[in-house]
């Protein structure tokens, strides 16, 4: 099949779409109270979500866009059947050190070895609290332990794994000491992602938000001075060393600081929509395209259209944040 490079995936402000979210299920097995609503809610009906098939399809032509990185989200993406059969055929497309995935790692451990064998290298674990009593009140669900043994499982298996936590005031400040100390110990890189208006409850609110700067000050006041290290291009996280322990700080100051103008990402949802934006529209019907009969340049036209649609910051020209069209489950990470 003859390539469709024509140009790379570039919007009007030279921002270049390399990485690509794909959601593949909107289920989850928590209901994390930034994201989920406590009521399980109507999830997709399963002959809207794309097959593993036609997933493949569209990365193959967002590859031939120029896409280099590709990771697999939900939802909670281990919840949806044989996902390492994915992995597979994903690892059949691109590089597969250049393939992750995102869970709540609550069914981690009992996959790993499905999913290590598919080719899977690199996961990142949600993980807001050290403590069951508050990861209970975060995800109104048990399961800290789980996690744990998780994180160890994939440590075991030769995994790349990174640790993010959702930053909420009069919440994670309590998590801070805890997780300095945890990536002290463990040398795991801890992200702490500041509070978006994603949640399904709609509860949002500015004062909600625990900012960068603050997490930063706080931690230094506790273990001492973080030192800076260099940030790489595009990345969302400014990162730190903790000098008196040597563990790594990620900070993704989205609300305070947003980095959009650095923004190299395109999300395809679950139900098949393209995303260029977290909080802009559904940019893009898919779905509709692979079940219609239409070709891979269409498909590549629909992308590429979606992209150069892009606006400069989240949702708006003057980087105001609009309340997004969908929670975030609905979305992909």
């Amino acid at each position: 099949m003859p390539r469709l490079v024509t140009s790379m995936l570039v919007d009007g402000f030279g921002r270049k779409h390399t990485s690509l979210r794909i959601s593949v299920t909107d289920r989850c097995n928590l209901r994390c109270t930034y994201c989920m609503p406590a009521v399980t809610p109507k999830y997709q009906a399963k002959s809207l979500l794309l097959t593993y098939e036609e997933i493949i399809r569209f990365t193959r032509v967002a590859v031939d866009l120029g896409v280099n990185d590709v990771r697999v989200t939900g939802g909670e993406p281990l919840v949806r059947a044989d996902l390492d059969r994915l992995i597979a055929m994903l690892a059949r497309v691109l590089d597969p050190s250049r393939i992750s995935l995102t869970t709540n790692g609550v069914l981690l451990q009992q996959q790993l070895p499905r999913l290590t064998e598919a080719g899977l290298r690199s996961v990142n674990v949600s993980l807001d609290a050290l403590d069951e009593t508050s990861f209970e009140q975060s995800t109104r669900r048990r399961g800290l332990s789980m996690v744990l043994d998780s994180i160890r499982a994939a440590v075991d298996a030769g995994m790349k794994v990174k640790v993010n936590a959702i930053a909420k005031r009069d919440f994670t400040e309590s998590q801070l000491a805890a997780f300095g100390h945890f990536a002290n110990r463990t040398k795991l890189p801890v992200r702490f992602i500041e509070y978006m208006p994603l949640d399904a409850d709609g509860n949002w609110d500015a004062d909600n938000v625990l900012s960068g700067s603050e997490i930063l000050r706080r931690l230094s006041e506790h273990f001492g001075p973080l030192r800076p290290l260099p940030r790489r291009q595009g990345a969302p996280a400014a990162d730190y060393e903790i000098e008196s322990g040597g563990g790594t700080i990620g900070i993704v100051a989205s609300v305070t600081e947003p980095f959009c103008q650095a923004c190299n990402r395109i999300r395809l949802t679950a139900d098949g929509k393209i995303r260029n934006c977290l909080f802009g529209d559904d940019s893009g019907d898919v779905r509709s395209l692979l079940r219609s009969g239409a070709n891979d340049q269409a498909i590549a036209d629909l992308l590429k259209s979606a992209v150069a649609a892009k606006k400069r910051g989240h949702g708006s020209d003057d980087l105001v944040f609009v309340r997004p069209s969908r929670p975030m489950y609905s979305i992909g990470g």
